[in-house]
């Protein structure tokens, strides 16, 4: 199965309030999902989409193409930084919690990067970016617990 994915992520500030969008496009399916954060970065927010995305696919070995306008996320695993920091333990590396669960995600299918221009006018991108600040303004944010944490063993 040949799985579409869009992502993007938002921090109002940064650190902020966060969000991340989601659009799924598979054959004539298409889905959008967003998620809000009180607390948490544009980084966090935009793995975290790739990640949300890559556990809604049920469908094992997936071929699922990931379009993202986030250089962190892309750069990463296309060039292949984040299994080099695994084998390293993640020494000095932020949002470790976050790799470490893309990681977990990562080989249950078939999965390409494709990094995409931001507010460039790609229809799919767009949405994300609305989704992902409709998120970031919403009520009752919910916790991002990873950088929450961080935050507290740092005394910030």
């Amino acid at each position: 199965m040949n799985i579409t994915v869009y992502t993007d992520g938002s921090a109002l500030g940064n650190p902020g309030p966060g969000g991340y969008g989601i659009v799924l496009l598979a054959g004539k399916h298409y889905k959008e999902v967003s998620q809000g954060y009180r607390l948490t970065t544009n980084n966090r927010m935009e793995l975290l989409s790739v990640i949300v995305a890559l556990e809604m696919i049920k469908v094992p070995s997936a071929n699922v193409s990931v379009f993202s306008d986030s250089k962190y996320v892309v750069d990463a695993v296309e060039k292949k930084w984040v299994f080099g920091w695994q084998k390293k333990g993640f020494k000095g590396k932020k949002n470790v919690d976050l790799w470490q669960r893309f990681l977990a995600i990562y080989p249950k299918h078939n999965v390409s990067f494709t990094w995409v221009k931001g507010h460039a006018g790609n229809k799919y991108n767009e949405v994300c970016d609305q989704l992902a600040v409709q998120a970031a303004n919403q009520k009752d944010l919910l916790v991002d617990e990873g950088y929450e944490a961080q935050q507290k063993d740092l005394g910030l």
